[in-house]
């Protein structure tokens, strides 16, 4: 077996970001290899995550990617097990290469197919490899949440301060980025229930008409009146749930839908998710 010098284990430190030890432990058992010395941190490392998958992630961020000239987005959701990890600053490049690749790369159904594509910032390396090397520095689980692809004009924005959540705005029409990133941070504040009112739950509508149908009866209305008075008063409940009919959070004398006509676009679909929430 080959002597292991300080200064190829200092190398191998430098090269990988992990403990000292573990770098003489792995030129050790490579006999000095530093190449075999870095698959065998890999390998330990997935040995070591596997044994923790089960830990809770409760933290993360929202990896977001748009880019309104070649009209395709994305955006992911990356857990970790502590608020510390979530604003690292690589654990933000893994989340934000997620993204990218997803909306660039040929699409994935699931975290797992994702992982197996190439890294946008590691040349060389897969998003599976760049996680692994990631969680053997910092040994905390990872796991890719919820995952979505828009081919389409989009805007996005995230939220990381007490609550973490990500929104994604498919637009149609002039791509005024501003404008529309100002509605994303709309949606983040005001979490409408659906687009437009024909894309509420019926059920939904159904209840809250049954609802306001017998507080009138009990206002003493009379029955030749009521559905026109709960037709009227439906408006109210769609100002507060349907994201274009609620009032713009930057100027409530008008709706965000009327927000979005001025600045030259419409509104085509959105996903707000908050972390950890289906």
């Amino acid at each position: 077996m080959s002597q292991i010098t300080a200064e190829a284990v200092r190398a191998l430190r430098e090269r990988t970001g992990l403990p000292m030890m573990d770098c003489k432990k792995a030129l050790t058992e490579s006999n000095g290899d530093a190449d075999a010395a870095v698959e065998w941190l890999r390998k330990r490392g997935s040995q070591i995550q596997e044994g923790r998958g089960a830990r809770e992630t409760a933290f993360g961020r929202m990896g977001i990617y748009t880019d309104p000239a070649n009209s395709n987005a994305a955006m992911v959701e990356l857990m970790c097990e502590s608020a510390p990890v979530a604003s690292n600053d690589e654990f933000v490049q893994l989340a934000n290469d997620l993204a990218q690749q997803l909306a660039t790369g040929p699409g994935a159904a699931t975290g797992d197919e994702l992982l197996k594509q190439p890294s946008p910032s590691k040349p060389g390396m897969t998003l599976g490899d760049q996680k692994d090397d990631l969680f053997n520095r910092i040994r905390e689980v990872f796991k890719v949440g919820r995952l979505v692809r828009i081919d389409g004009v989009c805007a996005g924005y995230s939220h990381n301060a007490a609550t973490i959540a990500g929104v994604l705005l498919e637009i149609e029409g002039t791509p005024n980025v501003d404008a529309a990133r100002d509605i994303c941070m709309h949606v983040a504040a005001m979490r409408p229930a659906a687009l437009t009112t024909k894309d509420l739950d019926p059920a939904v509508v159904a209840k809250e008409r049954e609802i306001l149908t017998e507080a009138a009866r009990k206002e003493g209305k009379p029955e030749n009146i009521l559905e026109k008075m709960v037709e009227g008063r439906l408006r109210n409940f769609y100002a507060q749930s349907v994201l274009t009919e609620q009032a713009f959070v930057k100027n409530d004398k008008q709706s965000v839908g009327d927000f979005a006509k001025e600045n030259g676009f419409q509104l085509k679909q959105f996903h707000h998710w908050v972390l950890g929430q289906a």
